[in-house]
């Protein structure tokens, strides 16, 4: 979807007049973003500029900054993270992950108080086991598990 089609939908839930009173710009303004910025009357909306901004620096610290400012978090997907070889241990390592995450949680709440280091080390464990999830997620629904297939063959010859 692009950004301007994301605009349109926002202003249909919530009225351009109010978000241009909000943000103290026009409503023309505030319309324009709306609109392709190939067409006429359109202009680059402020998406357009944050993914500039992003794109230009690379710098994730702003994406995550908005995502924290909505009261949530920024996961990156994994780019060319690699198919897990069999499926069972991928789960499995799913499965451990988690429990490496309960271990964090189980020894900072030992002492019935979770200081803002150890909140760090948990929110790593998460956000670490959140990624590692989601590449698994992403070859399922790819469907892509002839590199599993694969990978079984090439074991059994090595074998």
């Amino acid at each position: 979807m692009e950004s301007h089609e994301i605009l349109r939908e926002v202003f249909e839930k919530r009225n351009a007049k109010e978000v241009s009173a909000d943000l103290e710009l026009s409503t023309s303004m505030i319309y324009k973003w709306a609109q392709p910025s190939d067409t006429l009357g359109g202009v680059e909306n402020p998406l357009d500029r944050v993914e500039a901004l992003y794109q230009s620096t690379g710098d994730q610290r702003l994406i995550q900054w908005i995502c924290q400012r909505a009261g949530g978090f920024f996961i990156l997907n994994p780019q060319n993270a690699p198919h897990p070889h069999y499926l069972i241990p991928a789960t499995n390592q799913i499965v451990q992950d988690f429990a490496d995450l309960l271990a964090v949680v189980a020894q900072a709440a030992a002492d019935n108080q979770i200081t803002p280091d150890e909140a760090k080390q948990i929110r790593a464990r998460w956000e670490e086991l959140k990624s590692v999830t989601e590449g698994f997620v992403a070859c399922c629904e790819e469907g892509n598990f002839g590199p599993l297939k694969k990978d079984r063959a090439a074991e059994a010859r090595v074998n």
